[in-house]
C-alpha cells in the first residue's frame, strides 16, 4: 500500500519558502557577514545591468539585510574571495563552496557546428593570445583591449573580438572575475582567484545532481520537479535525481491544497514545518524584478495568485505597471507593485506607480510599514527626498509622509 501524501495549505507553503528566502524574520549576522550568509542560503543572486534605480543584486541583498553596504559584495568578491561569479540561474554570483559543482559545467564544449563552436575554432590564435597577456600583465578589463577597425557585426551584444576571446576562457573556466570596475568585469588566470583552501576536486555526476536538488530545495523549501530543474538553470534536468532521492526518503513528496502539481520537500524541513509555527513581521518589502523569490513567474503565480512580468522591454505605450515596476511583498502576500527611478543628479527618488492589488489590505497596519520601507529606499539610494506621481492613487499619497 503507498504511503498517503501528505496536504499542506498554501499559506504553509507561501511562509516556509518566504522564509527560506530570508523574507520573513531573516536571522542574519550584521554587515558584510550577513550579507555572505545570504548569498550562501539563496545559492546565488542575479546580475543585472538595469540601473534605474541600484542594480538587481544590491536590491536582492537590501531586502534581506537592513544595513547592507554595497561595497560588502565587491569586498566580498575582490577581497576576501568568499564568492565568484559565473552562470547559474543567469550570470550571478555565487558562493565560493560552491565552485566545484560547476567545474563539469566549464568544461563543456558548445554544441558542434554552432555559431560559437565555429567562432572558437576560427579564432583559437585571438583567444591563446588573450589568455597569455592576462597572464604576463595581471587583472584586465575588455576596455584594456582595443577594438577592431571596420569589423563585421555579429550576435553576442556586438562584443569586440578581445571581449569575446576573454568571456570564452571565463565560460572554459580559465579566467575568472576577479572584481568589477565600474561594473565592468576584470579577468584573472583562475588559479591567482581562487582561494587557497577551496575544494576543486570534481565531483561525481551523482554527487553534482543530488547536490544541485538540495540546493534547490534549501532555498525554496517546497518545489515542483520544474521549478527544481529551472532554480539554478545550469543543473540540466534533475528528475533521475529527484526520483532517487525520493526513494532513498532523503525528500518527500507533499501536495499543496489547491494546486494539482505535486510538491517536493527536504526531510528535515518537513518535520520543522510539522512543529514551527511561522510569525509574520510588518516590513515591506520591494523585490527586483530578478529576486530570487519570485524569478521563476509561474511559480510565483502558483503559490501567490500573482502575475508578473517586467515590462522593461515592452515599448512604452504597451506598459501596464512601468519600466522596472517592483512586486510588493507584505508578509506574505505579494500585495501590489512599485515603480520607482532615482534621479541620481537631483537625489530625488521619483515612485511613478504604486499599484495596489490585493483584497485584503489593513491599510491601518500598511501604510506606516510603507511608509518605513520608502524612507529606506530613499536612504539607500543616497536621494535626499521623494516625489509621487499624481497617477498614484489619493488615499495612499497623502498618508505617505516622508
Amino acid at each position: 500500500m503507498a504511503d498517503k501524501i501528505l496536504q499542506i495549505n498554501p499559506e504553509q507553503a507561501r511562509n516556509l519558502f518566504l522564509k527560506k528566502q530570508l523574507l520573513i524574520n531573516p536571522e542574519l549576522p550584521e554587515g558584510k557577514a550577513g550579507a555572505l550568509k545570504a548569498i550562501e542560503n539563496l545559492g546565488y543572486v542575479q546580475i543585472d545591468t538595469i540601473n534605474v534605480i541600484e542594480r538587481s543584486h544590491h536590491i536582492v541583498f537590501l531586502t534581506r539585510c537592513p544595513d547592507y553596504n554595497q561595497k560588502y559584495l565587491h569586498e566580498l568578491q575582490a577581497k576576501d574571495k568568499k564568492i565568484f561569479e559565473y552562470w547559474a540561474h543567469a550570470a550571478s554570483f555565487i558562493p565560493m563552496k560552491d565552485y566545484r559543482f560547476y567545474i563539469s559545467h566549464m568544461g563543456r564544449k558548445p554544441k558542434k557546428d554552432s555559431w560559437l563552436d565555429k567562432w572558437i575554432r576560427e579564432h583559437r590564435s585571438l583567444i591563446k593570445m588573450v589568455k597569455a597577456r592576462v597572464n604576463n600583465h595581471g587583472p584586465l578589463a575588455a576596455s584594456d583591449f582595443k577594438d577592431v577597425k571596420k569589423r563585421r557585426r555579429g550576435p553576442w551584444w556586438d562584443w569586440k573580438p578581445a571581449k569575446m576571446a576573454l568571456e570564452t576562457l571565463f565560460w572554459q573556466g580559465d579566467l575568472m572575475i576577479k572584481a568589477r570596475r565600474n561594473f565592468q568585469r576584470v579577468y584573472d588566470i583562475t588559479e591567482r582567484v581562487l582561494p587557497k583552501n577551496v575544494d576543486i576536486t570534481k565531483p561525481s555526476e551523482e554527487q553534482e545532481k543530488k547536490f544541485f536538488v538540495k540546493r534547490a530545495l534549501r532555498a525554496m523549501g517546497v518545489a515542483t520537479e520544474n521549478d527544481i530543474n529551472k532554480y539554478i538553470g545550469v543543473s540540466g534536468k534533475l528528475n533521475k535525481w529527484i526520483n532517487q532521492m525520493l526513494k532513498s526518503k532523503k525528500i518527500v513528496k507533499i501536495e499543496i491544497k489547491g494546486i494539482k502539481k505535486p510538491y517536493y520537500i527536504l526531510k528535515d524541513d518537513l518535520i520543522a514545518l510539522k512543529k514551527n509555527k511561522t510569525t509574520l513581521d510588518s516590513k515591506v518589502r520591494f523585490l527586483s524584478p530578478f529576486d530570487n523569490s519570485i524569478i521563476l513567474r509561474d511559480r510565483t503565480s502558483a503559490l501567490f495568485h500573482f502575475d508578473y512580468s517586467l515590462e522593461a522591454y515592452v515599448p512604452k505605450t504597451k506598459r501596464k505597471y512601468g519600466y522596472f515596476c517592483l512586486p510588493i511583498l507584505w508578509q506574505n502576500h505579494l500585495i501590489g507593485r512599485i515603480d520607482p527611478k532615482a534621479d541620481r543628479k537631483n537625489r530625488i527618488l521619483i515612485i511613478n506607480n504604486l499599484h495596489l492589488e490585493h483584497k485584503k489590505i489593513n491599510y491601518t497596519k500598511f501604510i506606516p510599514a510603507l511608509t518605513r520601507a520608502l524612507k529606506d529606499f530613499v536612504d539607500f539610494h543616497n536621494c535626499e527626498k521623494i516625489e509621487l506621481n499624481r497617477n498614484i492613487p489619493a488615499k495612499i499619497s497623502h498618508k505617505i509622509t516622508i
